[in-house]
């Protein structure tokens, strides 16, 4: 055994550094594990597990690896439901991920991972619309998300994913016109946007170099590009394109650059050249040299003599009146100098411009999309006199057009009144409907009037399911406002609190997908955009719904006009106190936190039904939040404080986890509440556990009673 021991303690360490090596990335157990959970833990995953494990060494189906590093994850057809989870980006070293052709469900999470190269989930069940996150991904090669539920207009996602070769959207319910960024799109041979309700132009994809272009059966209208026809495999049918030929752009628009060739395409046969059709400007020199005859010779050399002597003139006459000039030029100076200085900048900003908009749009300089707009700030008129170039991404309206639209801003189109002005419905001559919020100059002091613009910037680039789109903008004749899309079922406040004025009340489903859908979007606000966005007055009020009472964020980013100061009473706050954080009334700072704390109260409103202050209550049940918290742990309490308009019929397991989590959304000390995103997971998992049980005046007997199959018909499941 001793001439063994060297050898066997050899092997040993051979094992003991292999399995070392095999150890997964701790981040990336953990996200599995999740992801795991969320797809509810389903057998055909072998090898799966939520309480750790090794998925490198143990080799779990489908999960893929270098060295400690998970690097694929191919689980495709196998079955799947559930959702994706809160972690997927954590899986940093993840390339491929493809969960197509399963019945995944939920909206695609904001958490992707970051450095995919090819994103697969087709054949799903997700609704929602494109999560902002894929912007940031700029790695990704290949995306597929046909067949599912998305809806809603894209934002402007792909302005970085200059890698991405294939696309596919088709057989989705996508509305609106094709944002501006998807023309920017170089390395893109093959787009795929059949079956959606895609509207607009195509004209931005005419200057890509395709190889496979299928948009049929969506709402398209002009007309199709004469550079269509050199795409391969091409289907335009099912759409509302004009025939005839296409007009001619005008006069003043510059010609479109040529298409640039790129080695994905190998059929394509070159761009005519002007070159070879009329002949190099060499070729066209020497033909006009060989046309000159002698007289024209002489002609020029007579010409080139009298240049000369006139040259020669003008030096002598230079030099006399040079000590003249030197005695005008002390006098003079100032003037001088200031008209020099002027031109200069004229002429350098001039050129500044323009190599932006060479970098920005490639060797041909040409205005900037109608969507992507470089706007001058005019408003610093205290600071140092410079003037910064800000991008937004909305349309810029005059007063005129909004007049019409509104009707002289009429009470007739007024539909509310936030934090800084009023709102009116808009109706365009196109026939489409915006919200205006025409901002009451008073309630903007000179240093937020220089930072408006800059807030209009951010705000035109916030884009999640959840949030109200910034259409436009107006900075006319110093007015201030801001275009809204329409979202005209009303508010959260008006539904709970007026519903007996319009017969319309929120089931418990609803109040759930409520909150689960305001969740997200602050989720999005304070997670996922950088810097983080606090909303400062986040309220039942800004919480607008649409037709399906889907929960859309209205005044997202309008915080940046709105102080962050002092302890002030100001008008704005008035309307916000039952929602304002304790830490907000002692110190006056306003944090993601704060936001937090708003959004437990606006889960108490769903909860109760009642006001978050209501005056014409007995003093101890005046404040809501004072009122109620001492009993969300009570389940006998608990059970009377739900809203009566409910009928008694809500899940009775999930009240109370409803109720768990409001008391960690508004407790006193900040550090102590939770992130939005732990707020969403709860609540997914409240809605994935979540049944409907009739409670009645014996509960207290523990006999609920039986729900009539009218209100089971009637009640929106999970």
């Amino acid at each position: 055994m001793g001439a063994f021991g060297p050898l066997l303690l050899a092997v040993l360490l051979i094992l003991v550094v292999n399995v070392l090596e095999a150890v997964t990335d701790k981040a990336d157990v953990q996200a599995l594990g999740v992801l795991y959970s969320s797809l509810n833990s389903p057998p055909q995953l072998s090898g799966w597990r939520s309480d750790g494990g090794d998925p490198c060494a143990e080799s779990w189906k489908g999960v893929s690896c270098v060295d400690s590093a998970v690097t694929s994850i191919q689980v495709s057809g196998l079955g799947l439901n559930g959702t994706l989870g809160y972690l997927l980006s954590d899986l940093f070293s993840l390339k491929t991920l493809d969960l197509s052709n399963n019945d995944i469900h939920d909206g695609i999470p904001y958490q992707l991972p970051p450095n995919l190269t090819h994103l697969n989930i087709a054949s799903n069940n997700f609704t929602g619309n494109l999560p902002y996150s894929i912007s940031t991904m700029t790695f990704l090669v290949y995306f597929n998300a046909s067949h599912n539920s998305l809806s809603q207009s894209i934002g402007d996602l792909f302005t970085n994913l200059q890698n991405l070769s294939e696309l596919d959207l088709s057989f989705n319910n996508l509305t609106g016109d094709l944002p501006m960024s998807m023309g920017s799109l170089s390395n893109l041979s093959s787009l795929y946007l059949q079956d959606n309700q895609f509207t607009g132009q195509v004209n931005l994809l005419s200057n890509l170099d395709l190889t496979n272009l299928n948009i049929a059966n969506n709402h398209f209208t002009g007309w199709i590009p004469q550079e269509f026809n050199s795409i391969p495999n091409l289907v335009v049918d099912g759409n509302s394109f004009s025939n005839g030929p296409a007009p001619p752009p005008p006069p003043y628009m510059p010609p479109p650059p040529r298409r640039p060739h790129k080695p994905h395409n190998h059929s394509q046969p070159p761009a005519n050249n002007p070159q070879q059709n009329e002949g190099s400007p060499l070729d066209q020199e020497q033909g006009s040299k060989r046309r000159l005859g002698a007289g024209s010779i002489v002609g020029i050399v007579l010409g080139s003599i009298l240049g000369v002597t006139c040259a020669t003139l003008a030096v002598i006459l230079c030099v006399r009146n040079l000590h003249k000039s030197r005695r005008d030029s002390h006098s003079k100076a100032g003037d001088s100098l200031g008209a020099l200085t002027v031109g200069a900048d004229k002429g350098i900003n001039k050129d500044l411009q323009e190599q932006k908009l060479k970098s920005a749009f490639g060797t041909n300089p040409k205005p900037p999309p109608s969507e992507v707009v470089m706007v001058e700030n005019v408003y610093a008129k205290n600071s140092s006199g410079r003037r910064a170039k800000v991008p937004i991404t909305a349309t810029s309206y005059t007063v005129a057009s909004l007049q019409i639209a509104t009707n002289n801003f009429s009470q007739e189109n007024l539909v509310g009144e936030g934090s800084l002005g009023r709102v009116y419905k808009a109706e365009f001559s196109n026939g489409k409907v915006f919200a205006v919020k025409k901002i009451d100059s008073a309630a903007l002091s000179l240093q937020e009037e220089d930072n408006f613009l800059e807030a209009v910037s951010n705000m035109s680039r916030l884009r999640h399911p959840n949030i109200t789109t910034l259409a436009g903008y107006c900075v006319e004749h110093g007015q201030r406002l801001l275009v809204y899309e329409y979202v005209g079922n009303g508010t959260l406040h008006d539904m709970l609190h007026f519903a007996n004025d319009s017969g319309r009340i929120l089931t418990w489903n609803a109040r759930v997908r409520v909150a689960l859908g305001t969740a997200r979007a602050l989720e999005y606000l304070h997670e996922v955009c950088l810097p983080s966005v606090v909303h400062r007055n986040f309220k039942s009020a800004n919480i607008l719904l649409d037709e399906e009472l889907n929960p859309r964020l209205s005044d997202c980013g309008l915080a940046a006009l709105t102080p962050n100061t002092e302890r002030q009473v100001s008008t704005q706050m008035v309307g916000s106190f039952g929602y304002s954080a304790p830490e907000f009334a002692m110190s006056g700072v306003y944090t993601v936190k704060s936001d937090v704390y708003s959004f437990g109260v606006v889960m108490l409103e769903l909860l109760t039904g009642r006001k978050p202050l209501d005056s014409s209550r007995e003093r101890s049940e005046q404040s809501l939040v004072r009122w109620a918290t001492p009993q969300l742990h009570d389940i006998d309490s608990l059970s009377k404080m739900v809203d009566p308009a409910l009928n008694g019929i809500y899940p009775a397991k999930s009240l109370s986890r409803f109720a768990d989590i409001i008391a960690l959304c508004v407790q006193q000390e900040p550090e102590f509440r939770p992130p939005m995103s732990e707020v969403v997971q709860s609540l997914v998992r409240l809605m994935q556990r979540a049944s409907v049980v009739r409670r009645s005046s014996n509960d207290e007997l523990g006999f609920p009673s039986k729900i009539s199959e009218y209100e089971a018909a009637t009640d929106i499941s999970f």
